[in-house]
């Protein structure tokens, strides 16, 4: 039950076939890459060969501008395989498509971004967390800084937490002028320019195969055409569309639901192969863990219903940041439940390395870190239904 599609045909033709061929390649990998650290270019490359990585490009420029339906199914089943693959995925279509209906940049630069996507299969992720800053989303303005030198224009600072470091051809960098009234906004970098370089600081507990590490920028020089902060609002101050926001909780929630999918569909397997000696069969048959299962059946099928819910309403046109980041806080906390469930109904197999389990139980806590965190989440709807009342 815990692995059906939210919606019915929402993906491209063809490709539910290629993801459940894809899918076992991913999980048969994860274990390798969680344990070295390291992105797995062989998924992506995977992705790109299937045609994956361009789907959320607009059709004109050779994409299938999927929905946003068929992003949550694509990244919630990827991530029963390798969330961390999945989370990079994830980040290649909610910039491809934010960028597409981005009023920054000029539609020359759409097509250059969209002709290496289409052709290269390049990546593309939003760079904006600082060790100063932290979190944009809770406020503040960057430390990163946009000059202008003569008729040049440079960048310089650094942004941490940068999932798909070393796979990415291009950063979006949320920045500022160094003005006295600073415009602030995204700056489109290609991270093959001379000055920018990679700090590996990425040394998690879990999602470690995301490579997100410290991205580094000592004076790069941009070209102009590439400022879309120059054209940002000032008062938007540098923060993603509400669409993008709502998006991109949805899509997040459905990752780390698919991870408690996966760990689920572990136990099963699991209870059904281990036969004690002192039982004559295998646990499975226990009630413990027919109720077990039961209870995390139960945290699953919520979560269906919470991403169902909120994806019918989006598409329906209906406001849901609020609703997106209760989805994304609860389905997180069902999800972490699920999986620690199983880790403590079979005991030291489940904190083995030997067993997928204990990588799900890592992984699975993560999500407790993405945008937006649970008090925001929680803050928001608070203070939105106390406001109704008033």
């Amino acid at each position: 039950m815990g692995d059906k599609p939210f919606l019915e045909h929402c993906l491209p033709e063809g490709m539910d076939e290629v993801l459940k061929k894809l899918i076992p390649l991913f999980e048969e990998r994860a274990a390798r890459y969680d344990r070295s650290g390291s992105i797995s270019l062989e998924n992506l490359q995977d992705l790109q060969d299937a045609g994956f990585l361009s789907l959320a490009l607009p059709r004109s420029a050779g994409g299938q501008d999927i929905s946003l339906s068929a992003i949550v199914r694509i990244v919630g089943q990827i991530a029963q395989g390798d969330p961390s693959t999945a989370l990079i995925l994830a980040m290649q279509y909610l910039q491809t498509a934010a960028f597409a209906h981005s009023s920054e940049w000029s539609e020359e630069v759409k097509q250059e971004l969209f002709e290496s996507v289409l052709q290269e299969g390049a990546l593309i992720n939003a760079l904006r967390v600082e060790p100063e800053l932290g979190t944009p989303a809770r406020g503040g303005l960057p430390a990163t800084t946009v000059s202008q030198r003569g008729q040049a224009w440079c960048i310089s600072g650094r942004k941490i937490f940068s999932t798909g470091s070393t796979a990415l051809q291009w950063g979006i960098v949320w920045a500022k002028t160094d003005e006295t009234d600073p415009k602030v906004g995204p700056v489109l970098v290609p991270l093959d320019l001379r000055g920018v370089r990679i700090e590996k600081s990425w040394h998690q507990m879990g999602m470690r195969a995301t490579g997100s590490h410290t991205i580094i920028f000592d004076n790069v020089e941009i070209p102009e055409r590439y400022l879309g902060l120059l054209s940002a609002s000032a008062s938007n101050e540098g923060r993603p569309t509400v669409a993008i926001a709502s998006w991109h909780a949805i899509v997040i929630a459905s990752l780390y639901n698919g991870i408690a999918v996966a760990a689920r569909n572990w136990l099963i397997n699991f209870l059904h192969q281990r036969v004690p000696s002192n039982l004559g069969a295998s646990l499975a048959t226990l009630p413990r863990f027919e109720v077990l299962l039961g209870e995390i059946d139960a945290l699953l099928l919520s979560n269906a219903g919470l991403i169902d819910q909120a994806l019918q309403l989006q598409e329906q046109g209906t406001e849901v940041t609020i609703l997106a980041g209760l989805t994304k806080h609860s389905v997180t906390e069902n999800a972490i439940l699920a999986v620690g469930k199983a880790v403590a109904a079979i005991g030291n197999p489940g904190l083995s390395q030997d067993n997928p389990l204990e990588r799900h139980y890592r992984n699975v806590l993560c999500g407790r870190i993405h945008t937006p965190q649970g008090d925001s989440a929680l803050l928001a709807a608070g203070r939105e239904a106390l406001k109704k009342q008033n």
